[in-house]
């Protein structure tokens, strides 16, 4: 009877780049499921006071224009007030002027006129509750999405679900009343501006 040893398989270096190859896409793929869920870095800021419904004035003297939300115009110059523009200035005047804030960032930290891009975070005075402005303006129906843009696609879908609800629900810019600004209240008093289209 022979003597018969056996010898378990020789395990050469091929095995460890492979192993090494997939730990790194098993890496690379849960970085990119944390950036698409949590844009960062987020930092600390006050507000001076709102330039408009989708502008602020922090105390350090920087803008910020608020990342996927479009709110109708009131302060651009040789232009009317739009309706609807005074109702969402005055949204976000009540959420957070001279209250703290808190940033988050994405892709782009900067638009063509230099203000900082992002999302806003805010405490609601009532409950404490942290909000993110950018949707809560979109669900009162104070703007609209302006998705053509890069940023993460889960804010992407916060922001389309949030316009939906307030078409839904007619609000604001979806609602078929005309604000009070628009038949004058507001307009008339803009020196060097025309009334806005239907304005009595």
């Amino acid at each position: 009877m022979s003597d018969r040893r056996f010898y378990p398989p020789r395990r050469g270096p091929a095995w460890v780049i492979v192993g090494l190859i997939l730990l790194a896409l098993v890496r690379f793929w849960q970085t990119s499921q944390e950036n698409e869920a949590e844009p960062t870095p987020a930092s600390l800021h006050r507000v001076q006071r709102v330039v408009d419904g989708d502008t602020l004035l922090l105390t350090d003297r920087q803008r910020v224009r608020l990342l996927g939300v479009d709110t109708p115009e009131t302060k651009r110059p040789d232009f009317p007030v739009e309706p609807w523009g005074p109702e969402a200035y005055e949204f976000t005047r009540r959420a957070v002027e001279g209250r703290g804030i808190r940033l988050e960032f994405d892709t782009e930290r900067a638009d063509a006129h230099g203000r900082i891009l992002a999302y806003v975070w805010y405490r609601e005075s009532t409950r404490g509750e942290e909000k993110l402005l950018n949707e809560e303006l979109l669900r009162a129906g104070m703007g609209r999405a302006t998705l053509n843009y890069p940023f993460a696609e889960a804010m992407k879908r916060r922001f389309r679900a949030a316009e939906r609800e307030a078409k839904a629900a007619k609000r604001g810019l979806w609602s078929a009343e005309r604000p009070a600004t628009s038949r004058g209240m507001l307009g008339s008093q803009q020196p060097g501006r025309q009334p806005v289209s239907g304005v009595q």
